[in-house]
């Protein structure tokens, strides 16, 4: 069945077609059936290390033609590939490890591509986001992924400041040598966030650490092992405020009236005035004091 499936991927290859290949981010495992056959057929892998994806060709028996596209070279090197579409070639793209174009060369290679009028394919694969998505909890359907956190202390605060009321998961990457610091700064604007540190994703360290933003501070500060490998950070959403569903209109009024009036005759007079509920309106005004 699975040679099956390989063949039917082989046959489906087109040529003029440059395919945008992810690979495993660490279990070799995990490379799709899909994707070996379009790295075997291809008449040219272009990658953003050759050193390293001559190593994943080689654990298949892969044999083909690398040439070094990088993140300072995809520029130039995107005439190199468009030519050899041109002569009716068939062109892969792998980075590193993962998705190229997500947090990695490509999406200059893939643009050029497309404006040249050829076919651009992806074939999907492993994905950091998406495994550290699904092993945290996260029950919200929508999530925003940023990348990596800004270096620069000043840049990385300013971000983290407009997530402090974020009603979706934020999915986020950092390094060891700033995590420590990325954690300060979002203790100091949210302590007591749940946050998930998925690190070496499907690699033999693997790690999953869940809790408030502090716990995991806790964590890495006691274990110097945790702060090594790559890693994804998923900020769970805000909790919601209390009385968040409150009309705006119901809010002034009761502010009015608590101002002049005991906090309960003032949520009883509120509610009929309003129509709302009586403990909402008690509960809001508790928390202004």
């Amino acid at each position: 069945m699975m040679q099956k499936h390989y063949q039917k991927a082989c046959d489906s290859l087109e040529a003029q077609t440059l395919y945008v290949v992810a690979t495993p981010i660490g279990n070799l495992a995990d490379i799709t059936l899909r994707a070996l056959a379009v790295l075997a057929r291809a008449d040219l892998v272009c990658a953003e290390d050759t050193r390293v994806t001559a190593q994943l060709l080689g654990a298949y028996g892969i044999q083909t033609k690398l040439l070094s596209v990088r993140e300072h070279n995809e520029q130039q090197m995107a005439g190199k590939v468009i030519e050899a579409l041109s002569d009716g070639l068939t062109v892969a793209q792998v980075s590193d490890a993962g998705t190229p174009a997500v947090c990695d060369p490509g999406a200059k290679l893939a643009a050029r591509v497309r404006e040249a009028g050829f076919k651009v394919v992806p074939v999907v694969g492993a994905s950091a986001v998406m495994g550290a998505l699904s092993a945290a909890g996260i029950a919200e359907p929508g999530f925003y992924f940023h990348g990596f956190l800004p270096a620069k202390a000043g840049e990385r605060q300013k971000l983290l400041a407009g997530w402090v009321q974020a009603e979706h998961p934020v999915v986020a990457f950092e390094t060891p040598h700033r995590i420590a610091a990325a954690l300060a700064d979002m203790a100091a604007l949210f302590p007591g966030r749940r946050l998930t540190l998925a690190r070496e994703i499907t690699k033999t360290f693997e790690t999953f650490l869940s809790g408030s933003v502090t716990d995991i501070q806790t964590a890495l500060a006691n274990d110097a092992n945790q702060s090594r490998g790559e890693m994804v950070l998923v900020l769970h959403p805000a909790p919601k405020e209390k009385n968040s569903t409150l009309p705006e209109a119901a809010q002034n009024v009761m502010k009015v009236l608590v101002a002049e009036l005991p906090t309960k005759q003032a949520a009883e007079l509120a509610a009929k005035i309003t129509g709302e509920s009586k403990k909402a309106l008690y509960d809001l005004a508790l928390t202004w004091k």
